[in-house]
């Protein structure tokens, strides 16, 4: 190996990409013992094992567990630095999956497969990467595995000082690629976690990773909050007729695709914070419900959109969506009825939770009925959207209503964008922050810049610092919620101050992702190090 590829960053990086952990397989349940002895068998921490244990997630694997690594120093003030070590799947390796978790030997098999059939601008790019020193590939190399080492190399780099100041709590979790079930459960645990172990836990650094095609400017980054992502769902009820008297019905299929042209990148949901901008609201799903083939118009069409956020809550976005869908339903109906010379009446739009109280107006037992299928739709294990849609479509049977309507609400687990507080500890992190930035950069010769929001969803939103006053309107509207979507009666979020500090690289979750080796394994490290001395020296 080369001299940077032999940093103590790059050996803990290899170690834990070698160990496959795919979310939901046995490979993630097994990761976090296999990782324990990883950690007891290092020189990091030989004779204090006491300072490594796990903190269980309920539900799924009963192995799945988070890890905790505690580097103590002097006092109680302390630093989490956090990642999550699960990946998505292999299959995209095709022939290579066998060579997916071993970097090193995966490199020159998928650079010669490139050379010979790069065809588009991505594997183009990756052929000539993977031809230098610069880029490693890898499953979760990237995505974040090296990001991990390299907070292991940050607590090994604090623990050759004899007068270390404050604590370092290394925290791996499960689950964020899926439903972020192991930042869920160590946010949960996170305040009877430092009262037992006598820890004041001041700021936490993420170590996810960026994505940048260019030079790495864009990449080399550390992130001041994250955005949040909120799935928004409607069911579009139309009125069924026979295809041969098409007059007389209204095509909810036909509703459906204007309510899809109009919500797709709407200005209305797209949010700016100086030059930063979320991604434009897009459809993720649509489907009618029909079982089979008849020549009956579809009576519902479910749909659900990916909507990304930075300080607009959970109400504000289905109140614009209420607006965009209203608008739709009046210009279509107006259209309808000018095609066909008659008044077609108008299409009420209602949010989940109104027609929930509707159910639950019609006595007992209809409120339990809808409740039951809440609960069959949970033990089924299928994907939360589809839960949703199965849950909204019983509790319109239930209401007594008909169409033509559409029903919003909200169809997924959701993640709440954070920012740093006002309290004294949100702004010693951020002054940590910017400081460390200035001066690592100097320090090897590279550029490194702030932002408000890092660009994809993460773990942050749980352990930092959101708004979890968002939580009931969230909870009112999303039909699994309390049966496939579990939350904590009392505080659910860590709020701790939070930013990302993570590696960059390219093409992450596909065949091609792979790390840029240079940051990773030199200049992450110090900076992750940087900032937390920063905070815990202040």
């Amino acid at each position: 190996m080369s001299t940077l590829q032999d940093t103590s960053a790059a050996r803990w990086a290899m170690a834990l990409t070698e160990i496959q952990s795919v979310t939901g397989t046995d490979g993630e349940a097994g990761f976090a013992g296999r990782l324990v002895g990883l950690l007891r068998a290092s020189s990091l921490f030989a004779g204090r094992h006491e300072d490594i244990w796990t903190v269980p997630v309920p539900g799924g694997h009963p192995e799945r567990a988070c890890v905790c690594a505690l580097l103590r120093g002097r006092g109680t003030r302390t630093v989490v630095l956090t990642g999550h070590f699960d990946t998505v799947g292999l299959d995209d390796y095709g022939e290579l999956a066998p060579l997916a978790c071993r970097p090193e030997a995966l490199k020159p098999a998928l650079a010669e497969r490139l050379r010979g059939e790069a065809a588009t601008a991505a594997e183009r790019l990756a052929s000539v990467d993977l031809e230098g020193p610069d880029f490693l590939p890898g499953r979760g190399l990237l995505d974040m595995k090296a990001g991990l080492a390299a907070g292991l190399a940050a607590m090994e780099d604090a623990a050759a000082d004899p007068d270390q100041a404050g604590n370092l709590l290394f925290l791996a979790v499960p689950d964020e690629e899926v439903n972020s079930a192991g930042a869920r459960a160590a946010a949960a645990a996170l305040v009877e976690l430092g009262r037992e172990r006598g820890l004041d836990i001041v700021a936490a650094i993420n170590l996810d990773a960026l994505v940048d095609d260019g030079d790495g400017s864009a990449g080399r980054a550390v992130a001041l909050g994250t955005i949040g992502k909120l799935l928004p769902s409607a069911l579009v009820v139309g009125r069924a007729t026979h295809a041969s008297d098409a007059l007389r019905g209204v095509g909810a299929c036909a509703l459906a695709g204007a309510l899809a042209a109009e919500v797709e990148w709407a200005p209305e949901l797209l949010e700016r914070t100086g030059g930063e901008t979320a991604a434009g609201v897009t459809l993720l799903g649509m489907k009618d419900t029909k079982q089979g083939y008849n020549v009956t118009t579809p009576e519902r069409v479910w749909m659900f959109w990916n909507v990304m956020t930075q300080r607009r809550g959970p109400g504000e976005v289905l109140g614009i969506l209420e607006r965009l869908a209203d608008r739709t339903a009046r210009t279509f109906m107006d259209r309808l009825g000018e095609r066909s010379g008659a008044a077609l009446g108008g299409v009420p739009v209602l949010t989940f939770d109104a027609l929930r109280r509707e159910v639950e107006g019609r006595g007992e037992a209809a409120a339990e009925a809808l409740a039951a299928t809440a609960r069959e739709a949970a033990a089924r294990r299928i994907d939360l959207p589809e839960q949703s849609r199965i849950v909204t479509e019983r509790a319109w049977d239930l209401s007594g209503r008909s169409g033509p309507a559409v029903v919003l609400g909200f169809a997924s687990m959701p993640y709440l964008a954070t920012s740093l507080g006002n309290d004294p500890d949100a702004r010693r992190l951020e002054a940590a922050c910017a400081d460390a930035v200035a001066a690592v950069a100097e320090r090897h010769g590279t550029s490194i810049r702030l932002l408000q929001f890092f660009p994809g969803i993460s773990d942050m939103s749980f352990l930092g610092q959101a708004d979890e006053g968002a939580v009931p309107v969230i909870a009112m509207n999303t039909p699994p919620w309390g049966a496939g979507i579990v939350w904590p009666d009392g505080p659910a979020l860590g709020g701790v101050p939070i930013v990302n500090a993570g590696p960059w690289g390219r093409d992450y979750h596909t065949r091609l992702e792979r790390l840029s080796v240079p940051y990773a394994f030199d200049v992450l490290p110090d900076l992750v190090g940087e900032i937390a001395r920063r905070v815990l020296s202040s």
